[in-house]
């Protein structure tokens, strides 16, 4: 089965739409029964104007406990292509623990989880999805259980998923695998990245991944879809472009700076021999004219104490002086 690309901002905007698509990708990543999900206003943030790309959509999610109770968090999911700052992905947080609507009441916040979807990978972390979870210590390192978790503590954390998607590689063994794969891009349909090429048979007794598949697979036929896809394609090739041009000069100015500091160490060097040089010459100056004076009082002659030390007798005078 031939399926659209989800790693383009289009296709996943238009995937994310459906509520009952959004309701399984978010319950695989959180391993949690998710219930209901509304997208939050402002929820499709794209910066493109600006450096690089990040897509965002903010969900309140309703999440079923084991014992049938609910409640509600906020869960903001980025996506992004290309590598970008730490500080961009912060700034957005920044603007969710601002927000007066995410809070229940003035000492009680919403719980919140970070979900990012990367296209690059992140240092030399080896695994697929990276689940960070906080947890509360006291002075002695031991985790405090009792009262937790609390709302004010609750309210100040949050817990955050982070997906490297090039570390998908085919290989299904749970739930969040099935879900995954729908971004693996080693599926990939030939040179062509706007399609990905599925088996479909893995997903014969799903109804949650046929639902997916059925509507990545009319974003695969839209050709409208298709020529935003190729926008999306023209804006990264540009950025690529660029950055590759400043990681070039960059690297110039670092290569041109090293050089210079390298120039500057070899003067410096050259500075303090010289330096050296001189304190030698003038110590080696003020011996000899301790020296002539010490013949000069002894009654010696100008002429016998040139011969004696080898130096002109003009010196000699100059020295006595």
């Amino acid at each position: 089965m031939v399926i659209a690309n989800p790693i383009y901002d289009v296709v996943f905007k238009y995937l994310m739409e459906d509520e009952r698509i959004a309701r399984t990708i978010l319950s695989a990543l959180l391993k949690k029964n998710i219930v209901k999900v509304e997208v939050r206003p402002h929820e499709y943030a794209n910066d493109k104007p600006n450096k690089i790309a990040m897509f965002r959509i903010d969900f309140a999610a309703t999440i079923e406990d084991t014992d049938g109770s609910q409640h509600l968090i906020l869960i903001e999911l980025q996506k992004t292509w290309l590598e970008t700052e730490t500080l961009r992905f912060r700034r957005y947080l920044g603007v969710q623990y601002e927000d007066a609507r995410n809070m229940i009441d003035t000492n009680q916040a919403y719980p919140m989880v970070a979900v990012y979807l990367l296209g690059h990978k992140v240092g030399d972390i080896d695994v697929p999805v990276l689940y960070v979870h906080h947890q509360s210590y006291d002075y002695e390192g031991r985790l405090v259980t009792k009262g937790m978790p609390d709302p004010f503590v609750e309210s100040l954390t949050h817990d955050s998923i982070i997906v490297q998607i090039p570390l998908l590689h085919g290989q299904i063994n749970n739930r969040l695998d099935k879900v995954l794969s729908i971004f693996d891009q080693t599926h990939m349909d030939g040179g062509n990245q706007h399609k990905l090429l599925l088996d479909d048979r893995l997903y014969q007794d799903d109804d949650e991944m046929q639902h997916i598949l059925h509507r990545l697979l009319k974003a695969a036929v839209d050709s409208n879809m298709r020529m935003e896809m190729n926008v999306e394609d023209e804006y990264y090739s540009a950025i690529e472009k660029r950055d590759t041009e400043i990681l070039m000069r960059d690297r110039m100015l670092a290569e041109q700076k090293a050089q210079l500091t390298e120039q500057e160490a070899q003067l410096t060097e050259q500075k303090a021999q010289l330096t050296e040089q001189e304190a030698q010459l003038t110590a080696k100056s003020e011996m000899l004219r301790t020296t002539v004076k010490l013949l000069s009082d002894t009654g010696l002659s100008n002429e016998v104490i040139a011969k004696k030390l080898n130096i002109n007798p003009e010196e000699i005078g100059k020295l006595l002086k």
